[in-house]
């Protein structure tokens, strides 16, 4: 996905954001912005790839409050909520013993609705008090892009790439059904600290490996899955699945730019952008198949 200029100020509210995880210092957030406002003004090209400036604007906001993981309270803080929605989650998803497509469908579900745990996005409010209350109305409301049918028969070699922490312990729920149905998932994760996605931090401390058959990592800490920083382990298995699945903005962000596939985009459309881009409206619950014949 290019850039929109829409994106330009959305990042820079994100910088402002994680600048105050990071900081009270008003001159140091006032020194970060600038900073990051200077890494924007070089790289800014509507033909540049969005998560691309974002991973560079990123890395400076890190570099300069000198802070290799702002979000990493909040990202406990994520993984605590999640825990406690969990179980009501599973009991949706397996009441009245659903058949295999309808399992994997309600699993898909809860794990796009998790997509929910984002922070820093301007004019979306994932704050915990409300998590719940929207997981319950929006798995009443089901999928609004619903390819999980098509999916059916691609499970014997999966590439999972994962997005958020606490949005992972939903994603172990359809790791369980995949597994169910004779499926293999490599599951991928941050190469390193970068917003609140998914790291081998928290793959060893919920001991996500134990679900899925090898976990690998994207090779960086860049947002989304940068081709050109990505080990050729990732590249390899990307080309040789049967299935992808990619969960959350930044990962359809990058890798839309490419022709990986069959891939299934997972994601809430937080973004007015990313849901313009995919053909969508703003506010959906998304479970796409695209590049499959």
């Amino acid at each position: 996905m290019k850039m929109n200029p829409r994106c330009t100020y959305c990042m820079l509210s994100r910088v402002h954001f994680e600048s105050k995880l990071s900081t009270d210092d008003e001159d140091l957030i006032c020194k970060t912005i600038h900073e990051c406002l200077a890494v924007m003004n070089k790289y800014y090209d509507p033909e540049a790839v969005s998560a691309s400036v974002a991973t560079k604007i990123h890395r400076k906001c890190y570099e300069v409050l000198e802070d290799d993981d702002p979000y990493a309270v909040t990202k406990k803080l994520i993984s605590q909520a999640a825990l406690k929605v969990l179980p009501a989650a599973k009991e949706k998803i397996y009441e009245n013993s659903p058949d295999d497509g309808e399992l994997f469908r309600r699993a898909v579900l809860a794990s796009v609705i998790a997509n929910y745990f984002d922070f820093g996005i301007m004019g979306f409010d994932a704050s915990e008090d409300k998590f719940e209350a929207a997981f319950l109305k929006l798995f009443e409301h089901g999928l609004d892009v619903d390819d999980t049918p098509k999916m059916m028969g691609l499970f014997k070699d999966v590439i999972y790439i994962a997005d958020n922490c606490g949005e992972i312990l939903f994603d172990m729920i359809v790791f369980d059904v995949i597994k169910k149905l004779g499926g293999n998932i490599t599951l991928v994760v941050r190469g390193g600290p970068i917003l609140t996605d998914v790291t081998m931090e928290e793959v060893k401390e919920f001991e996500i490996d134990k679900k899925v058959d090898r976990v690998i990592t994207t090779g960086s800490n860049a947002i989304g899955i940068l081709i050109e920083e990505a080990p050729a382990e990732l590249l390899d298995a990307m080309k040789d699945a049967t299935l992808i699945i990619s969960k959350g903005m930044a990962n359809y962000e990058t890798l839309s730019e490419h022709n990986f596939g069959p891939i299934a985009y997972m994601l809430l459309t937080k973004c007015e952008c990313v849901a313009e881009d995919l053909g969508l409206e703003q506010g959906l619950s998304v479970a796409k198949l695209m590049n499959f014949p």
